[in-house]
């Protein structure tokens, strides 16, 4: 892997993006341009409750709308390799935007919802082909560093998008004609930038393998007989099931246990803070370490910031806790993201990354239901129990994680590329 090549230098964040393709510059600000977008979930909630639908209709739309997101992942792995990717994110944003605008004139609440679910899932189908792009066009030892600037894009857009859209709505008098428009025009102008910069394919896609390499034995199938990888799949599952919680559980014990909720406010804007200051900065020193390290070191940190929640240090928890758990995302994030673009054969990349993006999807729309579940169960011992989540991804991570130290399969199993030797072991 590019983090464990003995000697390698360090590569500067201007550096990697000066040096990168304009394909890649493409795709990383494209990421934050979509991302910006990605006010439609912010307001569901508000615009359908406006629209005069009940509660329980604006809940089934949100598990709806995450639902189609989840099963977009996946979709996207396959979709970049029929389409390529210009053709994957030209149809994941083209019909993203003209889904979002159709859904101010949808009168009826089923038709709204199947809306809702597809612009969910069109929304993420560029993802898995923009991440494959990436990791074929950027040189070994800037494959984390790529990756920590593609999280930077999406966390800072994430971080922005709620204040572009309220500041939309009241550009549009309080109404969400101008947000909905708003949000269709930013898709609609990624999907005109990368139909005019993106290459069709690059290198290394499905579309060149050999007719013996495609078909299903070449695409998810494939994916699922690597066991190993496997392993890692269930890693960034539980993982994902255990970070999600700051945004569903920690409100709920905060409001239990009596805290103000301004504390909760601090612990939220804190971690947003530190990733969007610190990642890149970390990752310019993390980049070169062992995978395996850094990956194990980031679930750990992850787990045991959640289960310093748990501790009777009022405020003091929440900001400690926070601070673990945020160090624990910067650490391994980039790199957790970064290798499954590298663990199987470069033909199956796109479908590597779309099933890591599924299973990390997966976690972040359980995760929710299954710590609620366990708070009310549990109470404030329901800290620790989550905490063991990470340590179970620890173990998976560490365990799933190739390096290039270990031995190769048998030459009969490896097909095509030299690294694919490496990705096929199996064992």
């Amino acid at each position: 892997m590019a983090a464990e090549t003995a000697g390698a230098g360090r590569p500067t964040v201007l550096a990697t993006f000066a040096e990168a393709p304009l394909a890649v510059k493409t795709v990383l600000v494209g990421v934050l341009i979509n991302r910006l977008s990605g006010f439609l979930n912010v307001f569901l909630v508000l615009f359908l409750t406006s629209q005069g639908y009940a509660k329980s209709q604006t809940v089934l739309a949100l598990g709806v709308y995450g639902g189609g997101a989840v099963v977009g992942a996946l979709i996207g792995g396959t979709l970049a390799d029929r389409l390529g990717v210009r053709g994957a994110t030209v149809v994941s944003m083209g019909s993203a935007s003209v889904l979002t605008a159709s859904l101010l004139y949808l009168p009826d609440f089923w038709m709204l919802l199947g809306a809702v679910a597809l612009v969910g899932l069109c929304a993420q189908l560029f993802r898995p082909a923009s991440a494959t792009l990436l990791s074929e066009l950027t040189s070994d030892e800037r494959q984390v560093m790529i990756f920590a600037m593609y999280r930077f894009g999406l966390n800072v857009g994430a971080t922005a998008a709620p204040l572009l859209g309220f500041a939309l709505y009241n550009a549009g008098g309080h109404s969400y004609d101008l947000l909905f428009w708003g949000e269709a025009l930013i898709a609609l102008v990624y999907a005109v930038l990368a139909y005019t910069t993106l290459p069709a394919r690059t290198a290394g896609r499905a579309a060149e393998a050999q007719p013996e390499e495609r078909g299903p034995a070449g695409g998810y199938g494939a994916v699922l007989r690597d066991r190993r990888y496997l392993l890692y799949l269930l890693a960034a599952f539980f993982h994902s099931v255990v970070y999600v919680q700051y945004l569903s559980t920690l409100p709920l014990y905060v409001e239990d246990i009596g805290l103000a909720v301004f504390w909760y406010t601090v612990a939220v804007s804190l971690n947003g803070f530190i990733v969007v200051v610190f990642e890149l900065l970390i990752t310019k020193l993390s980049q070169n370490w062992p995978l395996k390290l850094t990956i194990g070191l980031g679930f750990a940190l992850v787990g045991a910031g959640v289960a310093f929640y748990g501790l009777p240090l009022g405020p003091a928890a929440l900001v400690v806790g926070t601070l673990i758990w945020s160090l624990g995302e910067i650490i391994g994030g980039p790199a957790v993201f970064a290798y499954p673009a590298n663990a199987g054969p470069d033909r199956l990349k796109s479908r590597y990354i779309g099933s890591f993006q599924f299973m990390f999807g997966l976690g972040t729309a359980v995760g929710p239901m299954l710590g609620g579940w366990m708070f009310l169960q549990l109470g404030q011992l329901v800290w620790p129990a989550l905490a063991v989540g990470s340590l179970l991804a620890t173990v998976l991570g560490l365990a799933a994680v190739r390096t290039r130290t270990e031995p190769a399969a048998p030459a009969a199993t490896a097909v095509g590329h030299p690294q694919e030797a490496l990705a096929a072991d199996h064992s």
